[in-house]
């Protein structure tokens, strides 16, 4: 375990008045703002089988191993017709799993697609597979037997990496595409317009739009089948501290903007920025959207999807806490559930724990796929396993 603790002082300054506010890059902060950021990584142990008595689920639930061995599987798709995709962007190649015999387990491990660096997004629609990186959107046609077979590329200049290349992506009800553009850095402004958004692409020309804004890294996001509604969970920024920002849950809306990098949750203020040209940060952040949930700051969370319709738990969520690397006590490592009444997340409850174990730790989870009677699949990209979470 590696643990460094620093303190980062943003002095006082003076503020300078141009009489070209358009050439301003933005004036320091006038306050100054002390902050404590601790390193701390949790020590990893390999896996072991009966390492699965260590987790936890609900009184009514079981966790046992679907697949293991599977290197660092990432991203998650559950096909119709039973069949589960896994995206591995350290290798560049996407798992097809079977399970011919139905008894819960793949027993048919198949790679379908390789040579796509990084690839991380995975979605499906009308008898192709999409398939995204950093950069590029491709599209491969499905076989009868889930192989993958002739591919498009249909764009290849989405934003270059940076900290956050992982994008994910879906398609909504509307039927056009969804992808999640993270930040290009921790938390400054962004150069290029699309970093830090959610766009929308039409499934027809392949033309991108900016659907919200101000979202740092929102790698899960679904829409609720309840009412359709579209929500996200979003990163918060690192280094500020143990306990802000928080990790914030939003209802993304067409046009709006979600406070990043200015601000974070409900309209709070990052005090330890530069105010934007030709405004102050509280003026700029008045016209944000605040967010409806936040939690515990550095929980870091990656798959976020609802029980589909008329599963049991319709219109609840799961969370993917992928697990901290920043804070003095680690946090995370584990999956919740949040509950929804009326349309809002009301709770978050404890759904798969036991990942970690006091300062050590054996599991990450990743991806989340869950079928349409309400089995559960998740990810661990730290030791390669999938588990499966169903009702007894």
């Amino acid at each position: 375990m590696i643990n460094n603790t620093f303190f980062k002082m943003i002095p006082m300054v003076s503020a300078f008045v141009f009489s070209d506010v358009s050439a301003q890059r933005g004036v320091p902060p006038k306050d100054v703002t002390t902050i404590t950021h601790s390193t701390n990584y949790a020590e990893h142990l390999d896996f072991l089988p009966e390492m699965v008595n260590l987790l936890k689920v609900p009184d009514g639930w079981k966790v046992s191993i679907a697949a293991s061995g599977l290197g660092k599987p990432r991203m998650l798709y559950y096909t119709p017709d039973g069949n589960l995709y896994i995206t591995r962007r350290d290798t560049g190649d996407v798992l097809l799993l079977k399970d011919p015999n139905g008894d819960g387990k793949f027993e048919e491990v198949k790679t379908v697609a390789a040579d796509f660096k990084g690839v991380h997004g995975i979605t499906m629609k009308d008898g192709w597979l999409y398939l995204c990186n950093n950069n590029e959107l491709r599209r491969y046609k499905m076989n009868m037997d889930g192989t993958l077979g002739e591919n498009q590329m249909l764009f290849k200049d989405m934003p270059s990496a940076g900290q956050h290349p992982n994008r994910t992506m879906d398609f909504g009800p509307d039927g056009k595409l969804y992808i999640s553009i993270g930040s290009l850095c921790n938390d400054c402004k962004e150069a290029d317009k699309e970093a830090a958004t959610l766009v929308q692409v039409d499934s027809d020309t392949w033309k991108r739009t900016i659907f919200a804004s101000g979202l740092r890294n929102t790698i899960g996001f679904d829409w609720n089948p309840i009412n359709g509604e579209l929500w996200g969970v979003d990163n918060g920024g690192d280094a500020k501290g143990d306990d802000w920002p928080p990790e914030e849950l939003n209802n993304i809306k067409e046009g709006k903007n979600y406070g990043y990098p200015f601000a974070y949750a409900k309209k709070e203020v990052d005090k330890s920025r530069e105010d934007p040209a030709g405004n102050s940060k509280e003026k700029w952040v008045e016209t944000t959207e605040p967010s409806v949930m936040e939690f515990q700051a550095h929980l870091a969370p990656i798959g976020f999807q609802f029980f589909p319709a008329g599963s049991p738990f319709s219109g609840d969520a799961l969370v993917n806490w992928h697990g901290s690397w920043n804070r003095s006590k680690s946090v995370g490592f584990k999956v919740q559930k949040i509950r929804f009444s009326n349309g809002q997340p009301v709770a978050a409850e404890d759904f798969l724990t036991g990942f970690l174990q006091g300062k050590t730790r054996f599991g990450r989870p990743a991806g989340i796929a869950i079928t349409p009677n309400g089995t559960v699949f998740i990810s661990d990209d730290a030791n390669g396993v999938l588990y499966s979470i169903k009702q007894k």
